[in-house]
């Protein structure tokens, strides 16, 4: 009994470390895409390049979190578990930040919209009564 627990115990630990390596590639994966892909959109001159790379940024911090977490499964000690704890901590805070920071970058961009409609009904109606 106790042989098949060490062997159910081994198969855990590695499917637990091989599964948080395969989230964090995906995470760094992630992270590259989105920095081509802000680097394309910024030769295009696109508007919303700043938005989308913190969004792919906050992305690819989830996938790395996600990572870290499973990574907790199979620490032994207790010094490798406050190390693991900081590193959550910081990309957690890290994601924190730019998710605040997008939400501000949206309700920004939200009002412009919305002043820019405002000043198009004004001309408009100014224009109508000319008629």
């Amino acid at each position: 009994m106790e042989a098949a627990y060490e062997n159910i115990e081994q198969y855990v630990f590695l499917i637990t470390k091989y599964t948080a390596l395969a989230i964090e590639i995906i995470g760094a994966l992630v992270l590259v895409f989105s920095v081509g892909r802000a680097l394309f959109c910024l030769c295009r001159r696109d508007i919303g390049v700043r938005l989308k790379l913190a969004q792919g940024i906050a992305l690819a911090l989830e996938f790395k979190i996600g990572g870290e977490l499973l990574r907790t499964v199979y620490v032994r000690d207790w010094k490798e578990l406050l190390i693991l704890g900081a590193v959550i901590l910081i990309r957690a805070a890290m994601t924190f930040l730019i998710h605040w920071e997008i939400r501000i970058h949206k309700k920004d961009a939200f009002t412009e919209l919305r002043e820019k409609r405002c000043l198009k009904r004004k001309k408009d109606k100014s224009e109508g009564s000319e008629d």
